[in-house]
C-alpha cells in the first residue's frame, strides 16, 4: 500500500509502500501525533523512515487494493 507523508513548509512528499495494511499504518500515525514522538514506518524493502511528529502536514493513505496483471480489462 503506498503512503504518502507531507512535511510542514516543504513542497515535496515522502512516499513509500508499505506491507502493512491501512488500519495498522493509521494506528502508528495517530500514536506519533498523540504521543508527540516521532512517526515510525517501514517500507516493504526494509527501509526505515522517521518523521518528528510535530512537523507533520498530513498522512494520506492508499486504498488496499490487488495489482492487476496483464492488459486485459475486466
Amino acid at each position: 500500500m503506498e503512503v504518502k507523508i507531507g512535511i510542514q513548509n516543504i513542497g515535496r512528499e515522502i512516499v513509500l509502500e508499505s506491507a502493512q495494511d491501512a488500519d495498522a499504518v493509521a494506528k502508528v500515525v495517530g500514536d506519533a501525533i498523540a504521543k508527540g514522538s516521532e512517526l515510525r514506518l517501514t517500507d516493504d524493502k526494509g527501509r526505515l523512515v522517521i518523521v518528528p511528529a510535530n512537523v507533520l502536514g498530513y498522512v494520506e493513505i492508499g486504498a488496499e487494493e490487488a495489482r492487476r496483471v496483464g492488459f486485459g480489462a475486466l
